[in-house]
């Protein structure tokens, strides 16, 4: 029997798991794969091919059809304190826009689904979550209806569907280093 774990210490495990199977993937595919299980800033994996050429992986793992993020860390937002409402001042700009990312949503045990992988860049990244949430922040007028300041957003595997198993995007990126 599968006992019912903690919701941070579930979110904790989701990630780690999806680390390891970027890993396996990427192993089939022949490259040296090392988590560094979310102990390093900005990625998760170091990617190796045989020339010894090497690569940062940053992974996000969902154990839904969607990932969490916050907006404010690819638009600047300014909080309008008098008004109680935000104000998009454009696209951040963001460190290491090329850097690749795995989103891996996790299938259930007892699912016949397989795991999915999205393999693309932060700039990709920034793009989908700012469009999102300014789509949905348009649509209210820019008024978070319970908290104004929260700066909760989401993407969803709907976003992502032209990036997945875009294994060759790291193919590419490794052969260039």
């Amino acid at each position: 029997m599968i006992k019912k774990i903690k919701k941070g210490l579930s979110n904790k495990l989701a990630g780690q798991i999806g680390e390891y199977l970027v890993c396996a993937e990427l192993g089939k595919r022949g490259y040296i794969t090392t988590s560094f299980t979310g102990n390093v800033p900005e990625f998760d994996l170091i990617v190796v091919n045989t020339e010894l050429k090497t690569i940062p992986i940053q992974v996000k793992s969902s154990r839904s059809d969607s990932w969490l993020t916050r907006a404010n860390l690819w638009i600047e937002i300014e909080i309008n304190d008098k008004e109680k409402k935000q104000i998009d001042q454009g696209d951040k700009t963001i460190s290491n826009p090329d850097l690749i990312y795995v989103c891996v949503a996790l299938s259930t045990p007892d699912s016949k689904e397989k795991d999915r992988f999205f393999i693309l860049t932060k700039r990709d990244i920034q793009k989908v979550s700012a469009k999102n949430y300014r789509n949905w922040m348009d649509s209210i007028n820019w008024k978070r209806p319970r908290n104004y300041k929260s700066l909760d957003n989401r993407y969803n595997i709907a976003d992502l569907l032209d990036y997945e198993d875009n294994w060759s995007l790291i193919e590419e990126k490794i052969n260039k280093s």
